[in-house]
């Protein structure tokens, strides 16, 4: 069973929770944490494709923290000065790769939210309380598989003409990339057009309208819920103890790391880490279960 077989509410739950302390937290510990729990399982849902995505975005955090150093200047701690004479402080730096690293695991939770969450899935959680916000979601969950694959049969008519966007000269290129990508957009816009005028001749934005729904509120999905509010308290009270908390202007000045910090470690690990040892131990038992029925 995979974490997207819970209960949409339970998915809910789990990603808003995982998003606010990847966006909130600069803990450079929880920081590490979110980032790196983000990394794992989003390579365990998309492979290679998670793994090439997520190796794209270090170098830009590292030039976005050189970017971020060297226009602006608080710290103590000079580094060195870059070429127009302003100092580029080691504060600085860090703060920038914080917000970088930020920027950049936020992307790939929800990189994993795109493989978790369906349109019926939207629909379920926010078709009583908001059909135009389930509408929209909903849309645009299937809108972007929908331009990759359009946009390569666009260019594979325009390749038929000699136009396509590895044909001819560079200035050539540009120009049939700058077309393929006009023709792209006229399409989204027509798209969204008629899907958005179906889905409200079905009744989509009519309150209080029901849906088919497969979803059930089960035992599997009470046990999940439990441990996962449990270590949402756990470091909910990690933050009310202060344990999150780091200065980085002008010095860099962090909580004191204690016996009990580690205790808020380990639960906002837990927490991060929780989807990813669902489906591990799934995959386990389902590997023992397939072999003593082949013996």
């Amino acid at each position: 069973m995979g974490f997207e077989l819970c209960h949409p509410a339970v998915n809910l739950i789990y990603f808003v929770s995982v998003l606010y302390g990847m966006l909130c937290f600069r803990h450079p510990v929880f920081l590490a944490i979110s980032f790196l729990s983000a990394v794992a399982y989003s390579i365990k849902r998309n492979g290679m494709k998670a793994v090439i995505f997520d190796a794209v975005l270090l170098p830009l955090t590292s030039a976005f923290a050189l970017y971020y150093s060297t226009y602006n200047h608080f710290g103590v701690t000079v580094i060195e000065q870059n070429l127009i004479g302003n100092s580029i402080t080691l504060e600085s730096l860090i703060y920038g790769a914080v917000i970088g690293l930020t920027v950049s695991g936020a992307m790939i939770w929800f990189s994993c939210i795109y493989s978790v969450f369906t349109s019926d899935k939207v629909v379920y959680l926010f078709g009583k309380a908001s059909p135009k916000l389930s509408l929209f979601l909903s849309v645009l969950l299937r809108m972007v598989p929908r331009i990759k694959y359009e946009a390569k049969k666009i260019n594979t008519a325009q390749r038929g003409i000699g136009r396509g966007i590895n044909q001819g000269n560079i200035f050539s290129r540009i120009r049939n990339c700058i077309r393929i990508f006009s023709i792209m957009i006229t399409w989204i816009i027509d798209s969204l057009s008629l899907q958005s005028e179906s889905m409200q001749s079905r009744g989509s934005l009519l309150r209080g309208r029901k849906a088919f729904s497969i979803y059930r509120f089960d035992n599997r999905d009470r046990a999940y819920v439990i441990a996962m509010f449990a270590n949402i308290t756990l470091t909910v009270m990690g933050v009310m103890l202060k344990q999150t908390e780091i200065v980085y202007d002008p010095k860099i000045i962090i909580t004191p790391i204690t016996s009990v910090s580690y205790l808020f470690y380990i639960g906002y690990a837990v927490l991060c880490l929780m989807p990813l040892g669902l489906e591990l131990y799934t995959e386990y038992r389902f590997r023992k279960a397939r072999k003593i029925i082949t013996r």
